[in-house]
């Protein structure tokens, strides 16, 4: 379905452009041929020696001309903006057929001694991240970054859970807000941070007590003298020399006031930006208590005002202050208004009386692209279920039906059920290849799915909230002079210090000790496991050790033993990648080897 849907706003929109492609050609045809007929047609009327008929004439001409202006640049703005609407729907056609998303993959997020994110792909590419991030600001990749990185209580769970129930329904409002938000995309700043260190750099104050005084009245004494001169006694030439010196007064400033203009023009530009965007969030009438929240917050408690006109109003003082590029309007008006100074005083009154909202509204329009962000996941996956957040760690537990990968594609990904009421540690043993490491990364990235707030892959998804940590991609570091060995301790250690500390753990071991001999590998990791069992731990292991699931004998109730095998038909080898009760009985590696060349032969028993 969702599909369809952005393929036909591709098929329309690339209809939309061509139109507005050959209507820019034609009014650019129509200013040329006016150009040149009004010429013709005003010289010819020259011969007729009538001077208001020429005017009459010029000025229609220039009318003419300045709408054909204007209704350029409002065709330009559609073109533009269908162009980045049309960007937005392939980009969503092409993460559906799993190519590249042009919105950030959060790769300089990666880190190997994070919990969880490195050995379950939560970022860089192909990763959980790059699936779900539709945020265009720098603010909005950070907060979605956030809630992958660690769950949230479940309050805010359940609040992200309305949020995006509310939002997935209506499409087209998501895709409008990602089309004004979109010029932020590939930004290398943090706008938020940009404009907080702008709004307190010292060239945002301007002018004294003085100033303050003096330039609101300087309008009133010019009309006063006027005023005087016509009724009382002429002293326009004292008028004039008071212009002047305003005049030489705002010249001597010009290098100030050039800083200042120059400096919130960018500012003014990327506000200007968002306010289109924010004008979206501000029309609508939410239901979810955290739509209404960020709603909230982009409204100016103190003046009732709304956040887009507050932003409108910035853009009319730039506009007035621009003025000042025109040399004989700008002289003028600094000679009868200080104009300069007037809008100078005027931007930076709006700037201490509207920054904390401006922030604000950063804020929430960060938090808003996070959650159209899982909002569209949700519309693009109508198959997904929201997944339900337990009460307590301790009484409650995983229980999955149908769960998959989501970064699998659906033709070659296997469902499969999982409950763990009966035990607190699923020891899965199986052939190689056969699926238990990504079983295991399957219950994990679903896991951070529903803690994000997200859809997870799945028919039914339940679970308390755990504090996650795996044990999957162990790697040696020539950097540190590590072994693989001595990573796999350090990793191994992390882990039982986390379950130690942190009760609410939930563990991912997948193989442990891969850099010792298979003695000492088989004692280790038996010593491993009855330590995290000493400490109540929760978790899954996975192991070719098909010894380790007799441990399941000593700790009834504790351990359950799972496993993934694999059907031998003639010489060829058939994956079902379910999982299934019991332990392993049929392993691989031989027949694999023979696949290569390498015959395995069996130990004969004297």
């Amino acid at each position: 379905m969702s599909a369809e849907f952005y393929q036909s706003n591709v098929d329309r929109t690339k209809e939309q452009i061509k139109l507005l492609d050959k209507q820019i050609n034609q009014n650019a045809f129509l200013r040329l041929g006016l150009m040149i007929l009004g010429g013709i047609g005003i010289w010819q009327l020259f011969s007729l020696n009538n001077i208001f008929l020429v005017l009459g004439a010029f000025l229609f001409v220039i009318f003419l001309f300045a709408f054909l202006v204007f209704r350029q640049s409002k065709v330009d703005r559609k073109l533009q903006e269908a162009k980045v609407f049309l960007r937005i729907n392939e980009n969503e056609l092409e993460v559906l057929n799993r190519k590249k998303n042009m919105y950030d993959d959060g790769i300089e997020f990666e880190d190997g001694k994070h919990p969880y994110s490195s050995d379950l792909d939560i970022f860089g590419p192909n990763s959980l991240f790059e699936l779900v991030n539709r945020c265009a600001t720098k603010d909005g990749v950070s907060k979605l970054k956030s809630w992958m990185e660690a769950p949230a209580q479940k309050e805010e769970i359940t609040a992200r859970q309305e949020a995006v129930n509310e939002l997935k329904v209506d499409p087209e409002h998501l895709q409008a807000f990602q089309t004004k938000m979109l010029f932020n995309l590939g930004s290398k700043i943090n706008l938020r941070s940009y404009i907080h260190s702008y709004f307190h750099d010292k060239s945002f104050q301007f002018g004294n007590g003085f100033y303050k005084v003096y330039v609101p009245l300087v309008p009133w004494i010019f009309l006063a003298g006027i005023l005087f001169s016509v009724f009382v006694q002429n002293i326009s030439g004292y008028l004039l020399g008071l212009a002047i010196i305003h005049l030489l007064w705002t010249m001597s400033q010009g290098g100030r006031v050039s800083q200042f203009s120059n400096r919130i023009d960018k500012i003014g530009v990327s506000l200007i930006g968002f306010s289109d965007a924010i004008k979206l969030m501000e029309d609508r009438k939410y239901v979810a208590p955290l739509n209404q929240e960020l709603q909230r917050k982009i409204e100016v408690d103190a003046h009732q005002k709304k956040l887009s006109s507050i932003i409108s109003e910035l853009g009319k003082l730039i506009d007035k202050l621009d003025v000042r590029n025109n040399m004989l309007i700008g002289a003028i008006l600094n000679m009868l208004f200080l104009w300069d100074f007037k809008q100078v005083m005027a931007i930076s009154k709006w700037k201490n009386q509207y920054e904390d909202s401006i922030l604000s509204g950063f804020d929430a329009v960060a938090k808003y692209e996070s959650l159209v962000s899982l909002a569209l996941l949700a519309y693009n996956h109508p198959d997904w279920i929201q997944p339900v957040i337990k009460d307590n760690f301790e009484n409650d537990h995983v229980l999955a039906i149908e769960v998959n990968h989501p970064l699998i594609p659906e033709t070659k990904s296997v469902g499969n059920d999982y409950e763990a009421n009966d035990h607190k540690i699923a020891l899965i043993t199986g052939s190689n290849m056969a699926g238990k490491s990504t079983f295991l990364r399957t219950i994990g990235i679903n896991a951070v799915l529903a803690y994000t707030g997200a859809v997870t892959c799945a028919k039914k998804f339940e679970l308390p909230i755990y504090e996650l940590v795996t044990y999957m991609r162990i790697k040696d570091s020539l950097n540190e002079s590590t072994s693989t060995f001595k990573a796999e301790l350090d990793r191994m250690k992390f882990i039982l210090e986390r379950v130690k500390n942190i009760k609410s753990s939930y563990f991912l071991i997948d193989e442990m000790l891969r850099g010792t001999n298979s003695v000492d590998k088989y004692l280790g990791s038996k010593a491993i496991i009855k330590k995290l069992i000493s400490l109540d731990g929760r978790g899954m292991l996975a192991t070719h050790d098909l010894q380790l699931s007799e441990l399941v004998n000593d700790y009834p109730g504790y351990l359950k033993n799972y496993h993934f095998d694999i059907q031998v038909q003639g010489s060829e080898m058939l994956f079902d990648y379910k999982l299934k009760d019991g332990a392993c009985t049929i392993f691989n590696a031989s027949m694999l080897l023979k696949g290569i060349g390498i015959v395995v032969e069996s130990e004969k028993v004297d």
